[in-house]
């Protein structure tokens, strides 16, 4: 060591320096130059500002960068991107890309995996890119809806603004404070009656309560059954004297049954009412009154 030369040395430190300056940028970029890696291309039409060494994600995680931008002359309209990521990611055949346009201006690309387990791309094949619409683009979208809103927003301020300044206003507002003031007023006798009325009531209704239960022990205390017994025995007494009225082996059925007597009965009736005429028309044929005898006519 002691035999080389001072500009031996130095060149030895300068390329020792240069080689950690290059180590230095590319880990500043996120290259790991010791970790094994894959690369595989993906094609899109619009890049939308996407740098080198921006992270790639799959997932939500950081899996790899973009280690290459550049434009495909040979198809115009076309930008291929080189991504590199860890040897250990599998990407499924089937799997797109997409750039998102975050809100202060960078881009991220994301892998959408695909559910398939059985096939995947091989390091240098080329994957399909999407592009999705950035807030700006989602913002100008909305931009008529919102204009939409703010007029419907202006017309409930301005009918708003009418119904508070209508003058009925004030009055509904009095009409119920007054309503409110009734209601209280309502509610004070309300509980007045509860705590002076409802007691008495209470004891009231206990007393009829105690005056029934009486009532039932009485009522609990009585014979029905004999009382029940007299009653049917008393219709079946009426039920055989109706039957006898009916019948004509006793007298009193005869005489309400036999037209005969009827007709024997209402033809004295008739004699007896004919003889009382007679008697008033000529008594003297029936009685004679006299002090010296009677005198043959």
């Amino acid at each position: 060591m002691k035999n080389l030369t001072k500009e031996v040395k130095i060149g030895i430190a300068g390329i020792v320096a240069l080689a950690l300056l290059f180590l230095g940028i590319n880990f500043l970029k996120g290259i790991n130059l010791f970790k094994s890696s894959n690369f595989y291309y993906i094609e899109f039409s619009n890049v939308k500002g996407l740098a080198k060494s921006s992270p790639v994600y799959a997932d939500g995680y950081n899996i790899g960068i973009v280690r290459e931008i550049f434009y495909n002359y040979n198809k115009n309209g076309h930008v291929i991107v080189e991504i590199q990521v860890d040897d250990q990611m599998r990407i499924p055949k089937g799997s797109s890309a997409e750039l998102v346009t975050e809100m202060l201006g960078g881009c991220n690309l994301n892998l959408l995996l695909a559910n398939n387990p059985r096939e995947r791309f091989e390091p240098g094949d080329t994957i399909v890119g999407t592009e999705s619409a950035d807030l700006m683009s989602q913002a100008a979208t909305m931009i008529p809806k919102v204009e939409k809103t703010l007029n419907t927003v202006d017309s409930l301020v301005s009918t708003l603004n009418r119904i508070v300044s209508d003058p009925n206003i004030a009055r509904i507002l009095a009409n119920t404070n007054q309503l409110t003031a009734n209601l209280n007023k309502t509610t004070q006798d309300l509980n007045k009656v509860i705590r002076n009325d409802i007691p008495g009531m209470t004891q009231k209704f206990t007393a009829v309560g105690d005056h029934v239960i009486q009532l039932t022990d009485k009522v609990n205390a009585l014979d029905l059954q004999g009382t029940l017994t007299k009653v049917d025995t008393t219709m079946n007494n009426l039920q055989l004297a109706t039957e006898k009225l009916n019948r004509t082996d006793n007298s009193i059925g005869l005489l309400l049954n036999d037209t005969t007597l009827y007709g024997n009965i209402n033809t004295t009736i008739g004699s007896a009412d004919s003889l009382l005429r007679d008697l008033k028309a000529h008594p003297k044929r029936y009685v004679h009154f006299s002090i010296f005898g009677r005198k043959d006519k």
